[in-house]
């Protein structure tokens, strides 16, 4: 019976995630304590997303939840403390932002956020959050003229992968003279362990508890993101020529596909745990 081995949360959008023991799996992705999956996420000033496609030195950054703060760390830097509660309306600060093809409404996190991520990363930028009033959803070409609310994700709430699935890359990567990589290159929210290699492509549904599924529903396609060592947030080799040797996948227009983005179906939210037996039906 496959199992969750692990459940990760991003709350900033680039920047390390928070391996957790439990989370509640929403339609939004996973949320902890009230804070959810790519939140918050880097601009620049003008409004466009920031990912450590351009500034790999996000993978530096380290969140942890406290009582009443999101709690940031990186080399050389004081710590950041982002508030949990939301502004009050008279308050707030808005703008408009852009994540791929979608403009949405967040808030601005202000002067220090900004300057504090600015020295991290080496650019002029601004830090935002995901603002209530906000509608982004993803796209219905993979679910059936459906669509499903999400934040900052760059499309779909959860990201899946199976452990055996890396397993098989890293088998691949050492042929070629190569070394291992961790599943952090990855950044899934949801690792499985006790599934062959790539039957998450074919899974139709995970059984999560009562009415609660988990569907995947399109291959995550690959970006250069992968290549970022996330401990030292610097470039190294690229898998990506290894995956498009046996993962270009023609639905993604040749794109290397690894990992399956999902979503929550039969229910608004349920909690999903560590060890938790993962029940699932095929596509065939």
């Amino acid at each position: 019976m496959p199992t969750v081995s692990d459940l990760v949360i991003y709350p900033v959008k680039s920047c390390a995630g928070i391996s957790v023991h439990s989370a509640t799996m929403t339609r939004y992705g996973l949320a902890v304590n009230q804070v959810y999956d790519r939140e918050w996420m880097l601009v620049t000033e003008d409004g466009q997303f920031l990912t450590q496609r351009e500034h790999p030195r996000l993978a530096l950054v380290v969140p942890r939840l406290k009582s009443a703060t999101l709690e940031l760390r990186a080399p050389g830097m004081l710590r950041l403390e982002l508030p949990l509660g939301l502004p009050h309306p008279d308050e707030e600060v808005t703008r408009t932002v852009r994540i791929w093809d979608d403009t949405v409404l967040a808030y601005d996190c202000g002067d220090l956020a900004a300057t504090w991520f600015a020295n991290v990363i080496g650019a002029p930028c601004r830090l935002v959050r995901y603002h209530p009033d906000a509608t982004r959803c993803t796209s219905g070409k993979w679910t059936g003229g459906a669509q499903w609310p999400t934040m900052f994700a760059d499309g779909y709430p959860v990201l899946v992968i199976g452990s055996a699935s890396l397993a098989d890359l890293n088998g691949r990567l050492a042929a070629a003279g190569r070394e291992a990589l961790p599943m952090d290159r990855f950044r899934p929210n949801l690792v499985v362990d006790g599934l062959e290699a790539y039957e998450e492509d074919y899974v139709a549904a995970f059984a999560l508890g009562g009415d609660a599924q988990l569907r995947p529903c399109k291959p995550c396609a690959r970006c250069p993101i992968p290549s970022v060592d996330q401990s030292t947030g610097e470039r190294g080799p690229d898998p990506l020529d290894i995956l498009n040797t046996y993962r270009s996948n023609p639905r993604l227009e040749g794109a290397a596909g690894f990992g399956m983005n999902a979503v929550l179906e039969g229910a608004e939210e349920v909690t999903v745990t560590a060890g938790q037996q993962l029940p699932f039906q095929l596509n065939f």
